[in-house]
C-alpha cells in the first residue's frame, strides 16, 4: 500500500464546511472597507528577498529565522511573503499610485513564515490588509481604528476585543531607548530566557513583548519608552488618545508595545482578545512614515494594519458567533430514468439564466427515489423538482414544496413564477 501523501506541517486545508463562515467575514471585511473607500489591490505572493530585509530589518525574527526564501534558476533571491505591507509599498511606487486622488487599498490572501506551529499560528496563513498614504495627522489614525472597531460590531465580538495602543517615537528614540534598555537588562541577563538573551544583542526591544512571566517582572523596573520620545510624536500620541476619548473609543495604553518589524514609527495598536491563548493578536497595525522613502519612492506618510483571518475564524468559532450559518440548497431536482437526465439539465439551466442567485443542484447518483428524497431533505433543500416520464409526456413538473409540506403540478412558465414568489 502507498504511503499517504499529507501537507506540509503547518500548512491547512480549509474545507467547505469551515469556508462558510471565512466567506462570511470575508464578505463584511470587504463590505466596511468599501464603505471607507478603500479600493482593492492584488499583489504577487513572490518578492525579491532584499525589499524585505532592507524594509522589516536584517536582525529581526521574521527575516533572521521566518522567511521562505531561494534563488530561482538565474540565483535571484527570492521570498515567499512574510507579509503584505511592503509588497504594497513597492506595487504602489511601482504603478504610480501615490499621486492619485485616492491612496486608501487593501489586498487578501497568503502569507509565509517558518515558525512553530501552534493554535492560530501557523507556516501558510491568511491575512487582510489595508495601507493609507499621504495623510500625516493623527486623524487617519483614529479613522483606522474606528474602522476595525466597526469590523468588530458587525462579525459581532467588538464585546470580546481589546484595543491596546502605544507611540514608538522615531528610529533616533528607539535608538537612544535601545542602549539604555541594554545596559538596564545586562545586569538581569543570567535571569532571562535563551530567547532573551539573544534578542539581548540583535534586537533587544522585542524582550518587551516576552509573555515569559519572570521576564515581564524584570521589565517592571526597566526604563520606559515613552521618556525617550520626542515632542513632535508624544504630541500626535497625545492628540489621538483624546479624540478617541472624545468618540467614546475604549483603549489600554500599553507602553511595551512596539511591534516586531522595524518600519513602524510613532502609533503602533494591536486588538487582542482573551478567547485565543497566547496566540491572542487578532489585528495589529501602525504607523511607518519613511518606509515609501526608504524603498525608493517620494517621502510619504502611511499608516496601515493586518487582520489574521484564521485567528478572527478561531474567535468567532469560541464564541459560537456563526453557528447557524447553514448551507442550503434552494432547489433540488430529481430526474426519474436516465433519459429524463437531459430534461434536468435543461430546466436546471433555465432557471439559472434567470435566477442566477439561486442554489442548484441535480442528484446524478443511481439510487432510488427513497434515497434522493432524503438526500433532498438533508441537504436542507426548499423544494424538490421532480423529471419522470409522466411530467415529459403532460408537459408538467411535479414540484414538493419541503417547507410547507405541499406539492403542486406546474406548467413550466407557472414553475418559473413559483419559484420566483418562493424565493423573493
Amino acid at each position: 500500500m502507498n504511503k499517504e501523501i499529507k501537507s506540509i506541517r503547518g500548512m491547512h486545508d480549509y474545507l467547505p464546511k469551515e469556508l462558510k463562515i471565512w466567506n462570511y467575514i470575508e464578505i463584511i471585511l470587504k463590505e466596511v472597507l468599501t464603505s471607507y473607500c478603500y479600493l482593492e489591490i492584488r499583489l504577487p505572493i513572490l518578492e525579491k528577498t532584499e525589499i524585505f530585509k532592507r524594509a522589516i530589518g536584517n536582525v529581526t525574527d521574521v527575516v533572521e529565522k521566518e522567511m521562505y526564501s531561494f534563488n530561482d534558476r538565474k540565483g535571484n533571491s527570492l521570498t515567499l511573503r512574510p507579509e503584505g505591507t511592503v509588497g504594497c509599498v513597492r506595487a504602489i511606487i511601482q504603478n504610480h499610485l501615490l499621486n492619485k486622488k485616492n491612496n486608501k487599498f487593501w489586498y487578501l490572501g497568503p502569507m509565509f513564515r517558518y515558525e512553530r506551529p501552534q493554535k492560530g499560528r501557523y507556516r501558510q496563513f491568511y491575512q487582510l490588509g489595508a495601507e493609507v498614504f499621504g495623510f500625516d495627522t493623527e486623524d487617519i489614525d483614529l479613522e483606522i481604528i474606528i474602522l476595525t472597531n466597526r469590523l468588530w460590531k458587525r462579525i459581532g465580538i467588538d464585546s470580546d476585543v481589546i484595543l491596546e495602543i502605544n507611540s514608538i517615537g522615531s528610529k533616533t528614540d528607539r535608538f537612544q531607548y535601545k542602549k539604555e534598555l541594554v545596559f538596564f537588562l545586562k545586569k538581569y541577563e543570567h535571569l532571562l530566557d535563551e530567547d532573551c538573551k539573544r534578542r539581548l544583542y540583535t534586537n533587544p526591544l522585542r524582550i518587551l513583548d516576552s509573555k515569559n512571566k519572570n521576564v515581564q517582572k524584570i521589565l517592571e523596573e526597566a526604563p520606559l519608552l515613552s521618556k525617550y520620545i520626542n515632542v513632535s510624536s508624544s504630541n500626535h500620541f497625545q492628540n489621538l488618545c483624546n479624540i478617541m476619548n472624545s468618540h467614546g473609543i475604549k483603549y489600554k495604553c500599553n507602553p511595551n508595545l512596539v511591534r516586531g518589524l522595524d518600519y513602524y514609527n510613532n502609533t503602533v495598536f494591536e486588538w487582542k482578545s482573551n478567547h485565543l491563548g497566547s496566540q491572542n493578536t487578532i489585528c495589529a497595525g501602525g504607523r511607518y512614515d519613511s518606509l515609501v522613502q526608504e524603498m525608493g519612492g517620494q517621502k510619504t506618510p502611511a499608516i496601515g494594519f493586518a487582520i489574521g483571518i484564521e485567528r478572527l475564524v478561531l474567535l468567532t468559532k469560541s464564541l459560537n458567533i456563526f453557528s447557524k450559518i447553514i448551507e442550503k440548497i434552494n432547489i433540488y431536482i430529481i430526474f426519474i430514468g436516465d433519459k429524463n437526465k437531459y430534461y434536468a439539465v435543461n430546466l436546471s439551466e433555465e432557471i439559472r439564466d434567470l435566477y442566477p442567485k439561486l442554489k442548484i443542484f441535480i442528484n446524478f447518483l443511481n439510487q432510488n427515489i427513497k434515497k434522493k428524497i432524503k438526500h433532498a431533505v438533508n441537504s436542507l433543500a426548499s423544494i424538490i423538482i421532480f423529471i419522470g416520464d409522466d411530467e415529459i409526456k403532460k408537459g408538467f413538473f411535479l414540484v414538493k414544496d419541503l417547507k410547507k409540506e405541499k406539492e403542486y403540478h406546474l406548467l413550466k412558465n407557472e414553475l418559473m413564477i413559483k419559484i420566483q414568489k418562493i424565493f423573493k
